[in-house]
């Protein structure tokens, strides 16, 4: 087979890196006696003469995956477990004919890989919808959170790398979202795992598909002065090395080329030519401590020219995910960039082993995967998941596993789109992730093709089907916690939206109906309701129906708008009337028309008179004598007009306290305005227990006018409460009208 250029070759993993990890000594199982010899011969005439969608042959494919898997240090049974996998399809009964040949657990680690690739497959062949990073996000998480067995995603990463090197090696074309996924999903979880000569060969084996002009431009400029540039970093390393301890101070120093999909990625990422990168050529020197880091960086800097800019101390100020070391960029003699790391030993174990750290800050920045530092929760779960990466031996049919992702599960759509799910999510829940709509009008599911009620909790990997109804609404028991069908806070959320939707339509409903049953009372049903709402300062009817619903807003301040003012009337509309000189010195309450018994009287509507206002009486045709303040415009006019029709009149005394009138006073207020400011007035004015009977607001250009009607059985007091209502936040002016 074609193998990738020096580039990634020469970036084999150290010795002591993955295989030690995995090779930890084990007592060997009954069912693991010869597993793979014996797996294989199980599993040949299965597959015999099968081939696989790429075109390999089933079992050459096995083999090559085992013997991938025996280089990065998989024990017997996983290499076992490659041939299984392919098994499983021939089997009606795969978990229980495997169990009974090879045990449980090389029966489940089988059929779970088996799953995960059925999954795979249909999620990398549906239609991407959405944004297809987040896509590939999920994808990426769902290969975790669906292997509850580390060994799982062992084999999937060596079958992909088997995949792309039988399309390199027969020169067959792979498939976008094939080469796509590898690099974006496989690549950093074998780099994940530490698995570095994976990750690499990966790497460059997508990008050849996705971009070969690029990949065989970067190849030839590699190739071109390959063999002058190893000849120089080789006698570069043995005198950086030897003139180190002949300081006393012990190195390790290693070359460290770069691959090549690496260096495209920063030839893009810091828009550099090829000949602008730095780190083509790479050293990597390992000394016992932190002072020995120096003492050699000091060396480096000696023999060499830094460039300042390039020099990170990450000792001192380690990276968000712990990594630590000293990375300096110097020239030679001839000018030539050379890379220089300084680390200890554990530093440098930390960043080839600690793998959780390696990959966060790689795959996604300073905020480390998801969001989270590399301090965190994340770091945790990976922890776990090196070590029973490191046990795996010891693992072999000891306790199931605790999943990597407890709180999140990983679920497809009938086209196999994949949805993320808290962890007890149901079908009402998944309805609802995909689209509110849905959720509304699920009535059913079916779960792999099976009915299950909507309240069943979903599992990793499942295809679920949402049976609907045309037109639909929410039940309440989906947010009865005790029912179940609800886990996501999302969906919750969703239900209580249409519910809270409900009711306020039907709050406006109630509110229509007030006001167009007032309309008719009034000889007004012609009239354009949204005309009506702005009068009134509410920016459309339904908002007008809505406080009118919930007992908000006052009708009789429609009913003010809607009648019209006091006709002025004409001299021979007035009756005449002679002035007596009668005593009234005991009225019996209410306005007491001076010189005149029995006189029906009535409080003008233009100026509101309400004792111990300064008042005058006017006397109209058939409506008695109208009182108005004193100071009242119309009232002025009218005098000036018709001095004849103008009658004394005062207040009366009632009998008692309990027997005292009240009058209705309009306030005008003039502020800011703001949320709540009509909240915090009317509270005012419930506080000092004064009615308000009507309403009326508008709003401009951040300019709130409002009239309230009140209810005062003496004026006098109503200026103590428009002082208290002046020093509400945002008021400008408050006084009577």
């Amino acid at each position: 087979m074609k193998t990738l250029p020096a580039a990634a070759a020469a970036h084999a993993p150290a010795a002591d890196t993955l295989p030690q990890l995995i090779a930890a000594t084990a007592h060997t199982l009954p069912e693991q006696v010869n597993a793979l010899a014996r797996a294989r011969a199980f599993a040949e005439p299965l597959m015999a003469g099968e081939t696989l969608d790429s075109g390999e042959n089933t079992l050459a494919h096995a083999d090559a995956v085992a013997a991938i898997l025996k280089t990065i240090g998989g024990s017997e049974a996983m290499q076992a477990a490659s041939y299984l996998v392919y098994a499983c399809g021939h089997l009606n009964k795969p978990q229980e004919v495997i169990a009974k040949a090879f045990g449980d657990n090389f029966a489940a680690l089988a059929v779970e890989t088996t799953n995960l690739m059925r999954v795979q497959r249909q999620a990398r062949g549906a239609q991407q919808v959405d944004d297809p990073a987040v896509q590939t996000e999920n994808v990426r998480k769902m290969l975790l959170a669906f292997s509850r067995d580390l060994r799982v995603v062992m084999l999937r990463l060596a079958s992909r790398l088997q995949t792309l090197r039988f399309h390199a090696a027969s020169k067959r074309p792979v498939s976008p979202s094939l080469a796509r996924e590898s690099l974006q999903v496989f690549a950093p979880l074998a780099n994940r795992l530490g698995i570095w000569q994976v990750k690499w060969e990966l790497e460059d084996l997508s990008f050849r598909f996705l971009e070969p002009e690029t990949y065989k431009e970067v190849a030839r400029l590699l190739d071109e002065k390959r063999g002058e540039r190893e000849v120089y970093m080789e006698q570069l390393r043995t005198r950086l090395e030897s003139e180190l301890r002949a300081r006393s101070i012990s190195a390790s120093v290693q070359g460290r080329p770069k691959h090549i999909y690496s260096i495209v990625k920063k030839m893009r990422g810091k828009s550099l030519n090829f000949d602008q990168v730095l780190d083509i050529r790479a050293l990597r020197v390992v000394v016992p401590s932190v002072k020995d880091c120096y003492a050699a960086l000091s060396w480096v800097h000696e023999q060499f020219t830094p460039i300042v800019e390039e020099f990170d101390d990450y000792i001192a100020r380690p990276k968000p995910n712990g990594y630590q070391s000293l990375h300096t960029i110097v020239r030679d003699a001839a000018g030539k960039p050379i890379e220089i790391q300084i680390r200890t030993q554990a530093m440098h174990d930390h960043a080839e082993h600690g793998v959780a750290a390696h990959w966060a800050y790689k795959e996604a920045g300073s905020k480390g995967y998801a969001g989270v530092s590399a301090s965190g929760e994340y770091d945790a779960k990976i922890a776990v998941l090196r070590q029973l990466l490191a046990w795996e031996r010891d693992l072999v049919g000891a306790a199931q596993n605790s999943g990597l992702f407890d709180d999140r599960i990983y679920v497809l759509t009938p086209d196999a789109a994949v949805v993320e799910l808290p962890r007890g999510a149901t079908p009402v829940d998944f309805a609802y992730a995909v689209h509110t709509s849905l959720g509304h009008r699920c009535r059913g599911a079916k779960v792999d093709g099976a009915m299950v009620p909507l309240n069943t909790q979903l599992q990793n990997g499942q295809t679920v089907e949402i049976t609907t109804v045309k037109e639909g609404r929410p039940s309440r028991d989906w947010l009865n916690a005790e029912l179940g069908y609800l886990t996501s806070n999302r969906a919750k959320a969703k239900v209580r939206a249409w519910f809270n939707a409900q009711a306020t339509h039907e709050t406006v409903a109630r509110g229509r109906e007030a006001v167009e049953k007032l309309l008719q009372r009034e000889g007004k049903t012609a009239m354009k309701l949204d005309d009506l709402a702005v009068q009134l300062g509410f920016k459309s009817a339904d908002a007008l129906f809505e406080v009118v619903g919930k007992d908000e807003f006052s009708l009789r301040s429609i009913e003010t708008l809607l009648r019209p003012p006091e006709p002025v009337l004409q001299p021979d509309d007035y009756l005449l009337l002679k002035k007596t000189r009668t005593n009234a010195s005991a009225p019996r309450g209410g306005v007491l028309v001076v010189g005149i018994d029995s006189l029906m009287t009535q409080l003008a509507k233009c100026c509101k008179p309400a004792p111990p206002d300064d008042i005058r009486g006017f006397v109209t045709r058939g409506k008695g004598v109208s009182v108005h303040r004193a100071d009242c415009s119309n009232f002025r006019e009218m005098a000036a007009r018709s001095s004849e029709r103008v009658i004394e009149v005062e207040w009366g005394v009632p009998k008692s306290a309990a027997g005292a009138a009240v009058y209705p006073v309009d306030v005008a207020v003039e502020a800011a305005d703001r949320q709540g400011l009509l909240r915090d007035i009317s509270e005012v004015f419930a506080r000092e227990k004064t009615n308000v009977v009507g309403v009326q607001t508008q709003s401009v250009k951040g300019t709130a006018w409002m009239t309230f009607t009140v209810e005062v059985a003496n004026s006098g007091r109503l200026n103590k409460v428009l002082a208290i209502v002046a020093s509400v936040a945002g008021v400008r002016s408050a006084r009577r009208r």
